[in-house]
């Protein structure tokens, strides 16, 4: 007896032939990357124009990064003194400087580019705060934040937070006259904190202000803690982005539990490589064409000239309006021998503490009063949570405010008003403003959802006046199609918690009872005037007319005349 055996024989897999194939498969028969290259490539993000935001602030962060290493190179961080001999500007020949005024002098005549790197790089700094505040608003006000994205949202306020402290240690480098003012008001700040402010200006400053080594501590902050950092947490919130996926707008097929939009190879990646390269050739071109910080028209730092129109970046300008606006008379208390400058104090530590404290607890907040431990993936519109909003607008009006204070001079000789009174309307609009912002908000965001209602319950007004044989005059309304009104139904309208009673079976107080109580008010100051989605029933209600149906699906046996602009026609 014999057996006769037949091997199947796989195929071999084709081998790549060109440089970059072979490079690939060498790494990936080494390291599996191929895995996760063909997984990332499968990922699907939602496409909508907001969703920019974020990589314009990636972006600018890319360009900060090459343009501040290309800077590095020729600046020197010294406060020793020396006299300029550089030809240009003519202004500063002789003058006495810093050596780090000096070499940013250099760089922006001598060096080759210097200047164009140099206006890139701050106007790099001005769009990557503003776009990563815009982005904020967008994930504030559609609840981008919600279950399971709260440690996303707080990396980000971490980012937003490191930001402004890249740019404030960046800012105060070239030690001019403007720089100087600013780190004077910081050392102001620092002491204005009770027990330790003294100590912690000394260990700043390393003596007496200004000394002779903040610029050499901020250089390194600047170049290297401070973005090294920054790198970290956005990695970290590219990764817990990517992982969680990305958030959608309502519509129509658009769940909790899937995601509508394109994969990430090649769309997305071929979209970002076009807006990454947009907002370089923007950045280039306004650091070309716009000048910004010439500090050879402010000069090297001297604490005796302060002049009018000396104001931060617009991202600090919350802080200087809120120490413009504190009155100095009566504020300044002695406590047992110790000093407690409140005129400081409070503009610059608890004004801020107050915004940023918010920021960070609204999420957790939001959760505790709706009693909602879901996730969420869905977006709400910013209409369908009037309180979220209506706080959002109202932080919002308030930094918008002390913005403008921190311009008050300029608003003065600008437009010739008086500086005190502009002081005490800002000082006035700073309480009252807020509220009215909230308290209009809420109203408009109540009114587009009662007009959300009427939309989905009787459609769009046709401008059609149709008279039946009875004498009835009617208009006719355009129905919703689905999309439309999937997207005016689709969300949900939480009522105020509900707690149990205060006493229990026995008759004994509840532990705990307290707290719940106070859950309760701040549940009902979110959600007690709210407006309930379109429900099926009411739906089909709001649909049932009789012949008024009949004629708009063209079946009514009444004869119908249609007044127009002067003419008249039969409908049947």
């Amino acid at each position: 007896m014999s057996t006769a055996t037949h091997d199947t024989q796989r195929e071999a897999p084709a081998k790549p032939t060109t440089t970059v194939g072979k490079a690939a498969d060498y790494l990936d028969q080494r390291t599996s990357i191929g895995v996760a290259v063909k997984e990332f490539a499968r990922k699907v993000f939602p496409d909508h124009w907001s969703f920019m935001l974020g990589e314009i602030a990636l972006f600018s962060f890319v360009v900060l990064i090459i343009s501040g290493f290309f800077l590095t190179m020729f600046f020197e961080p010294s406060m020793a003194l020396t006299r300029y001999e550089g030809e240009h500007p003519a202004s500063m020949h002789g003058e006495l400087m810093s050596v780090a005024f000096a070499s940013t002098l250099d760089m922006s005549f001598e060096v080759r580019g210097g200047l164009l790197m140099r206006q890139i790089h701050h106007w790099s700094a001005l769009i990557f705060m503003a776009s990563i505040v815009v982005h904020m608003m967008r994930v504030f006000f559609t609840g981008a934040f919600r279950k399971p994205r709260e440690i996303n949202w707080i990396v980000g306020l971490l980012l937003m937070i490191l930001g402004l402290a890249a740019g404030f240690t960046g800012y105060s480098l070239p030690d001019d006259v403007l720089s100087g003012n600013g780190l004077r008001i910081t050392d102001g700040v620092v002491k204005s904190i009770p027990l330790v402010g003294s100590f912690m200006s000394y260990m700043i400053f390393g003596g007496e202000f200004p000394g002779h080594h903040i610029v050499p501590r901020l250089f390194t902050l600047h170049i290297f803690v401070v973005p090294g950092i920054l790198l970290a947490l956005i990695a970290l919130h590219l990764f817990l982005m990517v992982l969680q996926k990305h958030t959608q707008y309502p519509g129509g097929g658009r769940t909790d539990k899937n995601v509508v939009g394109y994969p990430a190879l090649p769309v997305y990646v071929a979209k970002m490589t076009g807006n990454f390269f947009l907002v370089f050739g923007v950045l280039a071109l306004m650091g070309a064409t716009m000048s910004i910080n010439n500090v050879w028209n402010y000069g090297p730092f001297d604490p005796s000239p302060v002049s009018a129109g000396a104001q931060p970046d617009w991202y600090m300008l919350f802080l200087e309006g809120s120490l413009r606006l504190m009155p100095g008379q009566g504020t300044e208390w002695v406590i047992f021998g110790y000093t407690l400058p409140l005129n400081i104090l409070i503009p610059a530590v608890v004004v801020p503490g107050i915004l940023f404290t918010f920021l960070f607890v609204y999420p957790f907040v939001e959760a505790k009063v709706t009693g909602d431990d879901r996730e969420h993936h869905v977006l709400d519109r910013p209409r369908n949570k009037p309180a979220r909003t209506g706080l959002g607008v109202a932080f919002l009006t308030a930094f918008i405010i002390l913005a403008l204070a921190g311009s008050n001079d300029l608003i003065a000789t600008h437009f010739h008003l008086s500086i005190n009174a502009i002081t005490w309307v800002f000082r006035i609009l700073f309480f009252v403003g807020p509220v009215f912002a909230y308290a209009i908000t809420r109203r408009i965001c109540l009114g587009l959802q009662r007009k959300d209602r009427e939309l989905v319950l009787h459609g769009h007004e046709s401008g059609r006046i149709v008279r039946f044989a009875n004498g009835e005059y009617i208009e006719v309304h355009t129905p919703l199609d689905e999309q439309e009104r999937w997207l005016r139904v689709n969300y949900e309208a939480p009522a105020p918690l509900e707690i149990a009673p205060k006493t229990d079976a026995r008759g004994v107080k509840r532990k705990g009872y307290s707290s719940d109580k106070r859950w309760q008010r701040l549940s009902r100051f979110f959600y007690e005037d709210r407006v309930e989605p379109v429900t099926p029933a009411e739906l089909e209600a709001a649909h049932s007319h009789g012949e008024h149906d009949q004629l708009e699906d063209g079946e009514s046996g009444h004869q119908a005349v249609e007044a127009g602009a002067g003419a008249t026609s039969r409908e049947h």
